[in-house]
């Protein structure tokens, strides 16, 4: 069981690093392409020890603060950047300059996952061309007050919990480097608040007849509680699907999805999607789907679900496959609703 998890870790941690990948070469492709590249990610670190784990979960819709020393090595922001629904951020700068001294920081307001804020990461620079260059920066966590209580237990000596660090435009200067001139921009003291929550109600055009979903329990298992997908495909699990896993996803979303994904595709391989925008959304909408069967207070309902799932469908646009699969995982990881994962080994 313990290989087992470990291939599944593994997995995840392949899967995620590959989708930001491809969205950072998006983003490049798409025209936003500059002389000087920065890119790097953040997570929520669940377990608070400082490594990205199984229960660990990138965090989207967080603001990032890029700051370079100035003449007297005081840190100046010289942008804000926000994370996308993998947790990956990318910006460029006009021209080849040393971006050596700088750093990144999640805000004061970035605080997605909990009470506390890690450190600060340096600049590295990755990849030099031509006229172009890549900075690459170690990933940023977030942590809650706690550990998840599904997090191996720990003794209290072997816990390293975060401090409090300053805010970037005060971070402790580094030995003075002697740069290429950088913008000259004032300090920046305020910043804008993170996006809305995202279970806002959104219009439905009209959609073809679905099919009946199974009967909702009578009483669902927990009250308040979500699951990521990593959590659905874990065998000590398996007693919380109040759906047969073997169901076609055809059956389940209809003959859209069963157009889309094929005949044969059942829920749980529904859970395997792999850095394909398509397959990341039929992914999360089955957790979506999983979750709301499990708890009366996720925040969609069954039929909410298919809905939202068959919508991007329909609308055919990429951009509404990514938004509708960033709601789904935010949902997932409690992000919306502010809830944790509930589940334990089952007996």
């Amino acid at each position: 069981m313990h290989f087992v998890n470990e291939c599944l870790f593994v997995r995840m941690l392949i899967d995620w690093m590959v989708t930001s990948l491809v969205l950072v070469a998006a983003t490049i492709i798409d025209g936003v392409r500059g002389d000087t590249t920065v890119t790097g990610t953040v997570f929520c670190d669940q377990c608070k020890d400082g490594a990205f784990d199984s229960l660990d979960y990138p965090l989207g819709g967080v603001t990032i603060l890029l700051a370079c020393p100035g003449e007297h090595g005081q840190y100046t922001v010289l942008r804000e950047e926000t994370t996308n629904w993998m947790g990956a951020y990318t910006t460029s700068f006009a021209g080849t300059m040393d971006m050596g001294g700088c750093r990144a920081q999640i805000s004061d307001n970035g605080q997605a996952c909990g009470a506390a804020l890690g450190p600060a990461q340096d600049f590295r620079l990755t990849l030099k061309m031509f006229d172009s260059q890549m900075y690459t920066v170690d990933p940023l966590i977030a942590q809650p007050a706690m550990p998840s209580p599904l997090c191996p237990q720990s003794s209290p000596s072997s816990e390293s919990p975060i401090p409090s660090f300053p805010a970037p435009i005060n971070l402790p200067s580094p030995p003075l480097q002697q740069p290429s001139p950088l913008p000259s921009l004032p300090p920046v003291t305020e910043f804008p608040a993170l996006s809305p929550p995202i279970a806002e109600s959104l219009p439905m055009p009209p959609l073809p007849p679905l099919p009946p979903l199974p009967p909702m329990p009578t009483t669902p298992i927990f009250e308040a509680s979500a699951c990521p997908y990593q959590m659905w495909l874990m065998a000590q699990h398996k007693c919380y699907w109040m759906m047969n896993p073997e169901l076609k996803v055809g059956s389940v979303f209809g003959p859209l999805a069963e157009t889309r994904y094929g005949t044969n595709i059942t829920l749980r391989q529904g859970l395997n999607g792999l850095g394909d925008p398509y397959q990341t959304l039929l992914r999360e909408g089955t957790t979506a789907l999983l979750n709301s069967y499990t708890s009366t207070q996720f925040v969609y309902q069954p039929t909410d679900v298919v809905r939202r799932l068959n919508w991007a469908l329909t609308d055919g646009s990429m951009q509404q496959l990514l938004m509708a699969g960033l709601r789904f995982i935010k949902a997932n990881s409690g992000q919306t609703g502010n809830i944790t994962c509930k589940f334990t080994a089952c007996t």
